[in-house]
């Protein structure tokens, strides 16, 4: 008979899985709190619910973390996958999956030598691309009616820029306010630029000739916004020229290359924006100085050539004098010369009139020697004419007697083919099938017995 030995069942409790898992997670957020996670971004997505998921790697290990999505906005950057980051958050766990991970209220980038990195990585896509080549810059307009600026509304910068421009150039400037750091701050930045390229002229706020983009000093991640992708392209797409003026002088950020001119500082932006009165009323006053002093040259070297061309002129008035002088001479000599003239052409009329016979005897003569001419044509033409016509009658009558239809008269006969042509051979008149034997009174047709036809030969087609 065998029996059964129950085991001690000991001090341990018996506790579920619910129960244990419980306790795990109260006693890692006890027991760690907050906490800050450096490590590479791997296996990030942003689900239809907002929440981000990622999981923050290094060489030999991975932890799941999570963003929610009310807190997206606030964390300080935007995730990328192989950005190396600093996660500040809380160590829990998710009891369905029996994991650890880390909701994140906080990112940063994990020292200047990881950001730097991957602005170069940015720097040369974009560069690839040409949104930086030399070709793409425009000049920036000489007087600008209206200066776009984007910028903070608070600070010392959209002050600068103002006073610069009223002491320099007053023109009208036009303030899109914006974030110049932070999470939102880069596509704040973004639309500003794309909104006054999409203003049209006659709008209520003017279209600016020229913009400025600009912000004051600040650590690498305070530039960071005007290092971001979209604020680069929207740079490089703007339809109206673009002034970058961010940070100090010794600050570069990828909008600098995409503008196109670069300020050291938003002063400076200002100052390329518009002229200096001052100098331009100076330079203005010196060019016409200049043009006036080029003029007056021209003028006393037109002066010059002309007492020259003058000098070498002859005395006006002395040949004005000479020539009116000849022409009265050539008048009075004229009034005598014409009735002189007259005079002579008068008498060689009239001696000319007394050879000439009057037109009735001219006429009567004339009639005359044509009668004579008449009768003596008359005598040889008629000669002429019968001897032709004797001629003519000769050749008709031998002409006759030379035609066929002479010889069908005098009983001969002529065999036609039936294309109009003479048979003129028996040989010929027995290969035709039919033809028309034509006599004196008429014609006959023939047609002829047929014959076997002699074999033909082959011949060589060439």
């Amino acid at each position: 008979m065998s029996e059964t030995i129950e085991a001690p069942a000991g001090n341990l409790p018996e506790l579920t899985v619910s129960e244990i898992a419980g306790a795990v997670k109260r006693t890692l957020e006890t027991a760690f709190g907050r906490v800050r996670v450096r490590g590479e971004i791997t296996e990030m997505k942003i689900y239809a619910s907002g929440h981000t998921y990622l999981a923050l790697k290094d060489e030999g290990a991975k932890i799941r973390a999570i963003i929610w999505k009310g807190n997206a906005a606030r964390v300080g950057l935007k995730p990328e996958n192989g950005l190396d980051v600093i996660a500040t958050g809380r160590i829990t766990s998710y009891p369905e999956r029996s994991e650890y991970q880390l909701i994140i209220e906080r990112l940063d980038y994990a020292g200047e030598g990881a950001l730097l990195a991957r602005i170069e990585r940015l720097r040369k896509k974009l560069a690839e691309e040409g949104l930086f080549d030399a070709s793409r810059k425009r000049a920036l307009p000489m007087l600008p009616r209206v200066i776009g600026v984007v910028s903070s509304p608070q600070g010392a910068v959209i002050q600068d820029i103002k006073t610069t421009i009223a002491r320099r150039f007053p023109s009208r400037i036009v303030l899109w306010p914006v974030a110049v750091q932070g999470e939102a701050a880069a596509a704040q930045i973004a639309a500003a630029i794309e909104g006054f390229s999409a203003l049209a002229p006659g709008e209520p706020i003017p279209r600016p000739d020229v913009l400025i983009v600009a912000r004051g000093g600040g650590s690498l991640e305070d530039l960071m916004a005007f290092n971001d992708e979209a604020v680069v392209r929207a740079a490089a797409a703007s339809t109206i020229p673009l002034i970058s003026a961010v940070g100090h002088e010794t600050d570069t950020t990828l909008i600098d290359f995409a503008s196109d001119r670069r300020a050291p500082t938003p002063t400076a932006a200002a100052e390329l924006a518009v002229p200096d009165r001052i100098a331009l009323a100076a330079n203005l006053a010196q060019s016409g100085a200049r043009i006036a002093g080029a003029l007056t040259r021209i003028a006393q070297a037109a002066r010059l050539r002309l007492d020259r061309a003058s000098a070498a002129l002859p005395d006006l008035p002395s040949l004005l004098g000479s020539a009116r002088q000849r022409l009265d001479d050539r008048g009075e000599r004229l009034a005598l010369a014409l009735p002189n003239v007259v005079a002579a052409r008068r008498r060689a009329l009239e001696r000319m009139t007394a050879r000439l016979m009057h037109p009735r005897e001219l006429i009567a003569a004339k009639r005359h020697a044509l009668a004579l001419l008449t009768h003596r044509m008359a005598v040889p033409t008629g000669a002429m004419l019968r001897e032709g016509r004797l001629r003519l009658d000769s050749l008709a009558a031998r002409l006759e007697g030379l035609s066929y239809n002479a010889v069908l008269a005098r009983g001969f006969a002529l065999a036609i083919g039936p294309n109009g042509e003479p048979i003129t051979s028996a040989k010929a008149a027995s290969a035709a099938t039919r033809f028309e034997i034509r006599f004196g009174d008429g014609g006959v047709a023939v047609r002829t017995e047929s014959r076997k036809s002699p074999p033909v030969q082959p011949s060589l087609d060439l």
